[in-house]
Parts: structure tokens; C-alpha cells; sequence
């Protein structure tokens, strides 16, 4: 094998066409400003590579990659917590390769980037293909981030054995696990700034769909199992739409308002590839970025990347059972247990404070060095009072006396004053609950209430109430907003919103909105007198399900139900949707 150094500053595609002989200089800026030495391989020709929509991918970012939310997220990471050099040790074990100096890196011909991917391609039911779009988020991964990719590699042992026994339960891809790669770059605490969470970045409503709970206290979007569950039950209902794992991960970044409109847009075709210059332009690179990632992830080593491991990795991690009120600091002070080690494994506890009761128990990940520890000290490590200790007794205290937090979603007609009079507390909490700057507020949105009084003025029953089955389309008119739809079919803005899986209310001209129209009594549902029943029709997902019955969550169907495989749903059956008495 032939090696041609090539020095360049910064990021570029690294591919001239003529590579076999020549060498070249491009004045491009990287992150530090320092030059990089890249290895040109050469492994034959260079092939002409497909661009799908004419768009010219040379230079140091295209637009794909310039606007991408997945940018973004690699770009935090420098300042993020969990990213520091002090939480890694670095593994220099796979430096002493003999093929490449420590600092050198390699790239190659796109010859043998497609001949790679064309080999992982024959090993997945997922679709992947090399082109320039593939080829630029190889380039973000592989050589300007690849100090990140090392550390994605080490944390990719922590978390991919979890994935990967959750997606064979789901009869899912194995490769679906590199899609948290792109998402959050396995980072426990990553949050988006449109207010995704957690490794799988789920919005609040559809984690709340899905079952994960968000509390003063706790967020399950935060916690590495519970979310791996619920996005191999999302996967699979977007998958069981479109039949394409594509679109379905199109679909799982965009929506599948979104996905459904380019679909329409690219005349009906169900092909990601000429649907994707339809989609918008935030979701156009994440199944590019996604196939980058699943290259350069069993390609590391070819492109003189190794893994490194956060010191955590060192120690086997186990479970714990929580039965009183704890937090991280009595752990930290009684037992000796590093603080950034118990949020690293347990982000999902918010104020690291886990509010177990003698009636919810919790399970918390410790080092399994210290769990002797904690299993011959737990009635010692409840009653230890640290010097947080009254504070944490002060939230506990208000939280009680709060009860849950309620959604309020305000009706038209309605105002500040008679939301609090309605739920027995102040318009100044209102405010301040929900971060108001003004007394302002507008039908569908949604409020937080805490107290004893929330959300029960509306409360007619504990019973779900079913929407109707049957479905209609509305295609927006120049003027309307979500609003003045949601008044037109007597719904609310959230409805509409989780209906068609928009991230925002945002809606434009002629674009077709998914609509349930009111009704008395969903013929698809009855009662025997203990529980609520749905019969499943036809192409009817657990999610789908969900969505009909207020206050009804996947996760609860599936308890009610003992249902461990929600792809397998038989039309004519009848499942338990809620207990009537």
C-alpha cells in the first residue's frame, strides 16, 4: 500500500481526483487553527461519486453540515462536563499501530469508501450508500472531531451492550444503536435547544407518549435504559408506517408531518433518496450523518482513531434498590462515590435527589465496587444529614405539599386570573411556574400548575375518553395558524401538534394536517365494567392506540397488557386500555 502525505489547514474534503502522484495545499481554518497532516491512502481509482441533488459538497462546510442540529451537538461537547479530558483516560494501546504514526491521518479514494459501505450495506436491513453527502459527515467524524469520535468510541462500550440487547428484544437493527451517535453523541445530559433530552433526544410529548416521566425531580429521557426502550418502540411505529428504515429515522429527526410531505412532494415515491430534497433542511443530513457514523465506527481503526474510555469504564456497573429518599451528596460523603460518576450513571435524577417512598421504590446505578457498601450502610445513608441535607428537606417539603405537577392547557375565553382561581392558587405562581413575563396567553397553550387544586376543574372522570378513529386531512389556507384549527375541529394546539409530530407551531400554505374528528364514542372502544377496551384494527400501532384515549400512554397499555413485543398487534383483538373501576 502506497501512502502520499498531503499537509492541508484544517478540514476540506481531503479527495483530489488526481491523488497518485501530486501533492496539494488548501488554506482552510479547523477549530485551533493548527495545521493537520493527512494521509492520503492509496487504494486505486477515485470514483465519481453520485450527488443526488446537484449540490456542490466541496469546501469547508456545505450548508448540510453548517445548519445541522448535529454540529451543533459536537460542538458543545468542548464545554460539556462529561466531556472533559479529566472524566477520560486516554488508551494509547492502539497508537503503536505499525501501519501509521501517532499523529498521522489517514484518509482514502472514495473507491474504497464505497467498497466499505457496500460491505456493511450487505449486513443490515438499513439501507446505506455512499455519496458526497455520506462523504462530508465522514470527514466531520474522522478527521476534524476525531478527538470526539475517540471518546464516542470509549462511552460506545459503555452503552452499546444496553442497545444492543434492547433492539434484538424489538427484532430491530443492530445498527439503530449508532443513531444515538448522531443524536447525542452518547452524551447522558445532552439537552437541544429546541428542548430534546437524554441520549435518544425525545421532545416532552413524545416521550410522554412513550411512557418516560418528567417531574420537578426526575426526567426519564435523561435515563439510558428507560429512553432505549421507549425509541425502539418509537423506531419501530415509525418503521411499521413507511416499511423503510430511512424514512423511518427521517421520520424519528423531522416528524412524520415532515417525512409525509416530502413523500407527497417527491410524488409519492417512498425512496429516501428522491425524497430527501424535499425534506427540510435540518433533516437532510442526519441519514447521511448516520451512515457516516456507522462507517467510521467499524472504520476507526483504518483512520488511526482508538477508543477513549472515561475512567468509569473501569468499574463494572450495577443496580441498586432505593427505598427512602436519597441523594447524591449522602453517597458522595457516606461512601465515597465521585459526585460526576453518580450523575454520569443516573442523569435522569434532575436535582440529584431520588424521592423513593416506602410505596416507589427506585433503582439507581452505582460502581459496583461500592455496592457491598451501600447494601451494608442503606438505613445509615437514609437518616445521614449532609450539609445539604436542609435544604433537600425544604424542596421535598415543597414538592409534597405541591403534589404533582398538572398540564394545563388553557381554553378559549380563558385568563390568568380565572386559571387560578379555577385551581385554587395565585396568578403570580402561574407566572412563575411557567416562566410569564406578561399575563398573556393564548388557547392550546400549555401551563404547569402545582397543587392539590390542578387540573381537576376539567376533570370529569378517570376514565380515558376516545377520539374518534376516523381520521380527516386539512390543508392549510393562507392566514390560518394552529390556532384557528384546532377552534375549527374543536381540538387544541396540542392535539394537533402530537397528531402530526410538530416540533413547533409553525405551519405553512397547502400543508396537509392529520385531524381527528370529535366524537361521542369511539365505535373501536367499550367497557366491561373493570376495564376500558380498544379492538385493534387494521395498521393501528400501540402509539397510534395511545394517541385516541386521553391520559393513555404506551407504556401503560403495555403494562395492562403484559405486552412485550408491540410490533406484533393483531387486528380483531382486544387490548386493555384503562382500569373503570
Amino acid at each position: 500500500m502506497n501512502l502520499i502525505k498531503i499537509t492541508i489547514v484544517g478540514f476540506a474534503f481531503l479527495f483530489a481526483s488526481n491523488i497518485h502522484s501530486q501533492q496539494n495545499q488548501d488554506t482552510i481554518s479547523t477549530t485551533n487553527n493548527k495545521p493537520v497532516d493527512v494521509t492520503i491512502v492509496d487504494g486505486g481509482y477515485e470514483k465519481q461519486v453520485p450527488n443526488n441533488v446537484n449540490i456542490d459538497t466541496t469546501g469547508e462546510f456545505n450548508l448540510l453540515i453548517k445548519d445541522s442540529q448535529i454540529l451543533i451537538t459536537l460542538d458543545k461537547l468542548l464545554y460539556d462536563k462529561f466531556y472533559k479530558k479529566s472524566f477520560f483516560t486516554v488508551d494509547t494501546s492502539g497508537k503503536f499501530n505499525n501501519e501509521f504514526r501517532v499523529d498521522e491521518i489517514p484518509a482514502y479514494a472514495d473507491s474504497i469508501y464505497d467498497q466499505r459501505i457496500k460491505a456493511l450495506n450487505r449486513e443490515t436491513p438499513i439501507e446505506l450508500t455512499y455519496n458526497k453527502e455520506v462523504k462530508s459527515y465522514i470527514n466531520l467524524y474522522a478527521v476534524k472531531k476525531r478527538e470526539l469520535t475517540a471518546k464516542m468510541l470509549g462511552l460506545s462500550e459503555i452503552y452499546f451492550p444496553m442497545f444492543e440487547e434492547a433492539l434484538d428484544k424489538y427484532d430491530m437493527p443492530l445498527e439503530i444503536k449508532y443513531l444515538a451517535i448522531v443524536e447525542s453523541a452518547l452524551n447522558p445530559a445532552a439537552g437541544s435547544n429546541k428542548g430534546a433530552k437524554g441520549l435518544w433526544q425525545f421532545m416532552y410529548g413524545t416521550g410522554k407518549v412513550y411512557g418516560l416521566k418528567v417531574t420537578s425531580l426526575i426526567d426519564d429521557r435523561y435515563d439510558p435504559y428507560k429512553s432505549t426502550i421507549a425509541a425502539c418502540e418509537h423506531l419501530g411505529d415509525l418503521y411499521d408506517i413507511y416499511d423503510d428504515w430511512s424514512l423511518a429515522l427521517a421520520a424519528y429527526n423531522s416528524g412524520a408531518g415532515n417525512v409525509n410531505r416530502a413523500i407527497r412532494r417527491a410524488g409519492g415515491t417512498k425512496n429516501y433518496w428522491a425524497v430527501w430534497p424535499f425534506l427540510p433542511r435540518e433533516t437532510r443530513g442526519y441519514v447521511p450523518a448516520f451512515i457516516a457514523v456507522n462507517y467510521v465506527m467499524n472504520h476507526a481503526s483504518e483512520h488511526n482513531i482508538y477508543p477513549t474510555r472515561p475512567d468509569i469504564f473501569y468499574y463494572d456497573i450495577d443496580t441498586v434498590t432505593v427505598r427512602d429518599v436519597l441523594a447524591f451528596d449522602q453517597l458522595n460523603e457516606m461512601l465515597g462515590i465521585p459526585m460526576d460518576e453518580l450523575k454520569f450513571m443516573n442523569p435522569q435524577f434532575k436535582k440529584g435527589i431520588i424521592p423513593a417512598s416506602s410505596g416507589k421504590e427506585y433503582t439507581i446505578r452505582l460502581p459496583r465496587n461500592f455496592v457491598a457498601d451501600y447494601l451494608n450502610n442503606e438505613q445509615q445513608l437514609y437518616a445521614y444529614k449532609t450539609k445539604k441535607g436542609v435544604e433537600r428537606d425544604k424542596l421535598l417539603a415543597e414538592i409534597k405539599k405541591a403534589k404533582d405537577r398538572n398540564i394545563h392547557i388553557v381554553r378559549s375565553g380563558e385568563n390568568l386570573g380565572l386559571i387560578a382561581k379555577r385551581n385554587r392558587v395565585y396568578v403570580n405562581q402561574i407566572k412563575r411556574w411557567n416562566n410569564l413575563r406578561s399575563n398573556t396567553i393564548y388557547p392550546g397553550q400549555k401551563l404547569v400548575l402545582y397543587g392539590s387544586g390542578s387540573s381537576k376543574y376539567y376533570q370529569k372522570s378517570s376514565i380515558p375518553v376516545a377520539r374518534s378513529s376516523e381520521k380527516t386531512n386539512h390543508i392549510v389556507k393562507n392566514g390560518e395558524n394552529l390556532g384557528l384549527i384546532a377552534k375549527k375541529y374543536k381540538c387544541t394546539v396540542t392535539d394537533l401538534k402530537e397528531w402530526n409530530n410538530l416540533g413547533s407551531s409553525k405551519i405553512f400554505p397547502k400543508q396537509k394536517l392529520i385531524v381527528y374528528k370529535p366524537a361521542k364514542k369511539a365505535s373501536s372502544s367499550f367497557k366491561d365494567g373493570k376495564y376500558l377496551y380498544h379492538t385493534i384494527r387494521k395498521g393501528d400501532t400501540l402509539w397510534d392506540i395511545a394517541k385516541e384515549y386521553d391520559g393513555v400512554t404506551v407504556e401503560k397499555i403495555k403494562s395492562l397488557n403484559n405486552i412485550k413485543n408491540s410490533r406484533r398487534l393483531v387486528p380483531g383483538h382486544k387490548i386493555k386500555i384503562a382500569i373503570v373501576s
